[in-house]
């Protein structure tokens, strides 16, 4: 447990080699073998982490290392009024959450690096070793991230993972495409940077320190049923941080341009790093949010219309990668939906889960891109079940899971999910089945047009130069082999109590949470739902899930072209599904438009306004001053001058007076001994 410092550190030496040496120096061999070697290593020490943490007693699961000293003592004024203090240390922290996610990170974050190893090979030797430099790096700072004991060493890894995603997703910078796709990655994630940061600032001035425990211990000695207007404050901050980077309305607009990065470089964003930084922030400070009610019904809305918007966009999308990235928007929602009716641990399961089947969805679809040369439109894909049958099983195991088939590991979290929506509200329930439905629909949609039915590549398949699929090598397959499997079983878990099981991940992830009811949102939770109940919801949810497959199979095997006949029957509504509710052109409309005539406003006002004004002011003194050397001249210089005439001929006068003759002194002592006695005789 002493040794939890070496988890971040091992990537980021990965990172250090292969960016300072391994661009230069390394082969392709050389340079994949350090980077899978770091964050396996990193993989390693987290298992013996969490096998410690696990043979605590429940109420003992918790350690925390303090590196070193990053802000000493300082004197705070608080909002209270009252003089506190504030100080911030380098500190890691390992509790059952972070446990949990450090072996999602480092775990799923393994196998896409030994994928990339085989999907990478073609890049140039340097471009190489430089993707796997930007890959370690990613792994290390969402690791801080997950580790850090107070809000100040979160946001360094925050800000950490929005950097590398922003070098991962533009990684491919010659093509326009990709480089813009990264720097609106970038400028989008600084909104709900914002957020973040000034709800750190709130949380410093309120509590007056930053450690995650120490604010836990405050908020919890509130009274029940209490609410502050700063701890709101301090939520709704903090949200609009979690909404960036977990791709949530209005900020999701980055995630589906992302695919430009290369297909691992997709795989750890959706599945194990960067979109689940936010749902593990909200989850870290369940006890801020818990005291804010408020806060938690706008999440709860914010993140079921999130999903029902994204699934939706998804039903009609071409790009296998970018159905995928609606895909995970739309499961982030879910999460959100169960963190703000307060299923903290629904949240962390279905994280996990998710983990599992979204990477194998993305390394089977770069599986299918690998073997077509590139291709990612489904229109142009077809009959690829007979060319790629192990990318074929691992992708339709990873639909079946996404989709919540039992006994997948996607039934038992989604189950989760809907069993607290039901109980929570009524409505949010509703659309949560019609989003699962939708799930069903396009993700069957997605396997149909890429596997199943004929070659609509249009290429002649008579031509002996035509490109032919062939299934991805092995270094690429066996990671989704391995997915496949965690896709299975990774759900057993959690299974509930009414299927005759144990909700083992509520109650190892309850010390955590505070409690919330329905049984395993937190530590002493209330009861859950009868077991009748529970089940009907199961069977509920299986049952949308099987209408979902079952109508996708009827419109586009069934019924070859049904899909087009209702696109043209209801041509605005596929305009507006495959334009993505145009939040883009609303946000070119709007705010870069907005911006750009501010900056062009702006300009004029610089160029006619302030320039203007300085250039005026400087012709102003430079008149000024040919008038001050005028005067200057004409009139200071010659009374100068004539005062110095006047006193040299008043010398040159007195000068005549001095001749050095006594008789001239004598006669002009007698003029003056004259006139004095005339002028005394007179007055």
């Amino acid at each position: 447990m002493h040794l939890l410092w070496l988890i971040p550190l091992l990537p980021a030496i990965g990172a250090a080699l292969n960016g300072l040496a391994g661009i230069r120096a390394f082969g392709r061999r050389t340079a994949g073998a350090v980077a899978t070697a770091a964050i396996l290593a990193a993989f390693a020490v987290s298992v013996f982490a969490y096998v410690d943490l696990l043979g605590r007693p429940v109420d003992g699961r918790l350690h925390e290392v303090t590196l070193g000293t990053w802000i000493p003592q300082l004197p705070l004024r608080l909002a209270s009024g009252e003089l506190g203090s504030f100080a911030a240390t380098w500190g890691l922290r390992l509790d059952a959450l972070s446990a949990l996610m450090l072996l999602v990170v480092t775990g799923i974050g393994s196998v896409i690096h030994v994928y990339a190893t085989g999907y990478m090979a073609g890049e140039p030797r340097g471009g190489y070793a430089r993707f796997f430099a930007y890959l370690n790096l990613f792994c290390a700072f969402m690791v801080l991230l997950v580790l850090g004991s107070n809000f100040l060493v979160m946001f360094a890894g925050w800000e950490g993972v929005g950097l590398a995603s922003y070098l991962l997703i533009g990684f491919h910078y010659e093509k326009t495409s990709a480089a813009d796709a990264g720097k609106k990655a970038f400028l989008t994630n600084r909104v709900g940077d914002w957020g973040f940061l000034l709800g750190i600032l709130l949380v410093s001035v309120t509590f007056g320190t930053v450690d995650f425990r120490e604010v836990a211990s405050m908020v919890a000695a509130l009274p029940s049923g209490v609410h502050v207007g700063a701890i709101s404050a301090i939520c709704v901050c903090l949200f609009i941080g979690a909404t960036g980077k977990s791709a949530q309305l209005p900020l999701h607009v980055w995630l589906p341009d992302s695919m430009e990065g290369p297909t691992p470089v997709s795989a750890l964003i959706h599945a194990a790093t960067m979109v689940t930084a936010g749902v593990y922030m909200v989850a870290r400070n369940a006890a801020l949010f818990s005291h804010a009610p408020e806060v938690m019904a706008v999440i709860s809305v914010v993140g079921i219309a999130t999903a029902f918007v994204a699934a939706s966009i998804a039903l009609v999308q071409p790009d296998i990668k970018r159905v995928l990235a609606y895909s995970t928007v739309s499961q982030f929602g879910y999460m959100f939906t169960a963190l703000g009716l307060g299923g903290f641990a629904s949240a962390v399961f279905h994280l996990m889960t998710h983990a599992f089947f979204k990477a194998l969805l993305f390394l089977s679809s770069g599986s299918v891109i690998h073997a077509t040369g590139g291709e990612q439109d489904m229109r142009r894909m077809g009959g690829l079940r007979k060319y790629l049958p192990i990318t074929y099983v691992t992708m339709l195991v990873g639909t079946l899971a996404i989709a919540g088939v039992p006994p997948l590991s996607g039934f038992f979290s989604k189950d989760g999910i809907l069993t607290r929506a039901f109980f929570g509200n009524r409505a949010i329930w509703l659309v949560a089945l019609v989003t699962a439905l939708l799930t069903a629909f396009y993700m069957y949609r997605l396997v149909a047009l890429t596997f199943l039915g004929e070659d609509r590549s249009g290429a002649d398949p008579d031509d002996p130069l035509r490109h032919v699929p062939r299934e991805s090598p092995a270094v690429m397959t066996i990671p989704l082999q391995v997915l496949s499997v965690g896709s299975i079983v990774a759900g057993f878990v959690g299974v509930p109590a009414a299927l005759f099981g144990s909700s083992a991940i509520a109650r190892f992830l309850a010390p955590v949470f505070p409690a919330t009811g329905l049984g395993g949102g937190g530590h002493g939770s209330t009861p859950g739902p009868s077991t009748a109940v529970e089940l009907g919801l199961m069977a509920l949810s299986v049952a949308v899930a099987v209408a979902g497959l079952l109508l996708a199979w009827r419109l586009i095997e069934v019924q070859p072209g049904a899909a087009e006949r209702m696109a043209r029957r209801w041509p605005r509504v596929h305009a507006l599904l495959l334009g993505r509710y145009f939040v883009d052109e609303l946000y070119a409309a709007t705010v870069i438009r907005g911006t750009v005539a501010s900056a062009r406003g702006l300009w004029r006002l610089d160029t006619g306004l302030v320039d203007g004004l300085v250039n005026g002011s400087g012709k102003l003194t430079l008149i000024t001053a040919w008038f001050s050397g005028l005067t200057d001249r004409t009139v200071v210089d010659r009374l100068v001058n004539l005062a110095g005439a006047m006193i040299r001929e008043a010398g040159l006068a007195a000068r005549r007076l001095q001749s050095g003759l006594v008789q001239n002194y004598a006669l002009l002592m007698l003029f003056g001994v004259f006139a004095f006695v005339t002028l005394s005789l007179f007055v």
